[in-house]
């Protein structure tokens, strides 16, 4: 079946390209500690407006994970990151990627917020956020932002390239899990199968975003294994990253990619939670879930979000304290297995 795009997102999709002019500069951003998905996508975005006589460069409040570098081999000079404020505050437009909320762009809120002129986003989460004015091209039920940034190339006919096409790739075999998880669609499958067809090596992909692993990565993953605990009368399981553990191993936030998928493939479990202390005292949760549970609801209470099945969110105090916390509302939110999610007392 040939992929289609709807009327209304054509509508969208030229809506969102009329805000862009040759010459322009146009700083791209994700959220901090960015994913596969967040720089699949810019790297995707910034080939394609550059295509257009765009000056468009990527401007993230993170680093690059080393194991996504090579999506900048064709494109020297294009992550301004090390300069992201200097680079904001001359861009003309801001386009924000895979998030649409101020808050998870770390040090570049004020200057994005303060900046005066419109700011773009591009997003699939079903958390809306908040972010100054521009045109917007959201849907929560695509698979992937990655998904969303082809939609809108073939909507205003713009060329997808090889490389365009191996980032979005990129972009979306990280976050449906290798085209594991329930958000892999038809839809997203026609997707890869268009991407694939202009040339782009899946295998090579592959080992380069999950066999370039540092040797600390599996001595961090068997130390936070060893910390498991299962409660199977709530189908719940948890894993605690060691406090230093990853600057012990020399690795970094990016090399838990998928650590919590350990305690969510347990028979019965339906809610998996991850706990590691991260900068000023906070403790980030990220959250998976199996079945009907809705982690993104659970984690709005704490001023998080995400996916239906993927969240996260950060709270303030110990380690000790979070986990008691989010593990009390935990229980309390699955119930006894057998319970609907969310009517537990």
């Amino acid at each position: 079946m040939m992929f289609i795009v709807t009327p209304e997102k054509a509508a969208l999709a030229a809506s969102f390209a009329d805000a862009l002019r040759p010459g322009q500069r146009v700083c791209l951003t994700t959220h901090v500690n960015p994913d596969g998905d967040g720089l699949g996508s810019e790297v995707g975005l910034v080939h394609l407006l550059r295509a257009q006589g765009i000056n468009a460069v990527i401007t993230n409040p993170s680093p690059t994970p080393p194991r996504f570098g090579f999506l900048f081999r064709d494109l020297p000079g294009i992550d301004k990151t090390p300069e992201a404020v200097r680079e904001l505050r001359r861009a003309d437009l801001i386009i924000v990627l895979d998030i649409a909320d101020l808050t998870r762009l770390g040090m570049l809120i004020e200057t994005v917020q303060g900046r005066g002129v419109p700011v773009a986003c591009v997003d699939h989460h079903v958390s809306t956020g908040h972010l100054p004015p521009g045109p917007r091209y959201l849907d929560p039920d695509a698979a992937a932002t990655g998904e969303l940034i082809y939609e809108l190339a073939k909507a205003n006919g713009w060329e997808v390239t090889q490389p365009v096409a191996r980032a979005l790739y990129v972009a979306i075999l990280t976050d449906t899990g290798g085209f594991r998880f329930s958000n892999t669609r038809p839809r997203t499958l026609r997707i890869a199968a268009d991407l694939l067809e202009t040339g782009v090596d899946p295998e090579q992909i592959y080992l380069e975003v999950y066999a370039r692993a540092p040797e600390g990565r599996p001595r961090l993953l068997a130390e936070a294994l060893q910390t498991l605990v299962v409660e199977d009368e709530y189908g719940l399981a948890w894993v605690t990253v060691p406090p230093g553990s990853i600057e012990r191993h020399g690795l970094s936030s990016d090399d838990l990619d998928g650590v919590v998928e350990f305690p969510r493939s347990i028979e019965g479990v339906r809610m998996a939670l991850l706990f590691r202390e991260i900068a000023q005292g906070r403790v980030k949760v990220s959250l998976r879930s199996v079945g009907d549970v809705d982690v993104a609801a659970f984690a709005k209470a704490y001023g998080g979000g995400g996916h239906t099945k993927a969240a996260g969110l950060s709270l303030t105090g110990s380690l000790a304290e979070v986990q008691a916390t989010v593990l009390r509302a935990a229980r309390e939110y699955l119930g006894p297995n057998g319970e609907e999610p969310g009517t537990g007392s």
